[in-house]
């Protein structure tokens, strides 16, 4: 998919308001998102078969709580609203070094909240809360990379 096409496609999604859009030709897709501004992401096939070893690096920071914590996200899983990351990049819990969260595990967030920024390319996306509720768990340590699609945080 060459430049001119990405282009024509961000300029759409900009001026129509949609907040997504997804568009693939062949093995390369697009994925447009204005959820923390204006994101492109190009994806090969192949890194998309990748996607789903993502889900189980949360499963092995769970593994300090080894019976615990699945036994207790089974009920609350239909309550609950995992916040994903829209890019490649470097996950950062706070707007500079040294100050507060965005976020803290407990605390009630609006939608449209920012919990986190996530640097990819020397620029600094906020991400922001998808859905209102309460922050359940942080599941990145601060200052850690993050893949595309990664589980962030859990909203319930």
């Amino acid at each position: 998919m060459d430049l001119r096409k990405i282009k024509t496609l961000i300029d759409l999604v900009q001026e129509s308001g949609i907040a997504e859009l997804e568009v693939k030709e062949g093995e390369e897709s697009v994925r447009i998102s204005r959820h923390s501004g204006p994101v492109t992401q190009l994806v090969s096939a192949p890194a998309l078969a990748a996607a789903p070893a993502t889900p189980a690096a949360p499963a092995v920071a769970a593994s300090p709580a080894p019976a615990v914590a699945p036994a207790a996200e089974k009920p609350k899983a239909e309550h609950r609203h995992v916040v994903r990351s829209p890019m490649v990049g470097t996950f950062y819990r706070c707007p500079s070094p040294g100050a507060k969260s965005f976020v803290e595990v407990g605390q009630t967030v609006k939608q449209g909240q920012t919990l986190c920024i996530i640097e990819a390319m020397k620029m600094l996306n906020q991400i922001e809360a998808d859905k209102s509720g309460v922050i359940a768990e942080v599941l990145v340590e601060n200052e850690r990379p993050v893949e595309f699609d990664q589980p962030l945080f859990v909203i319930e």
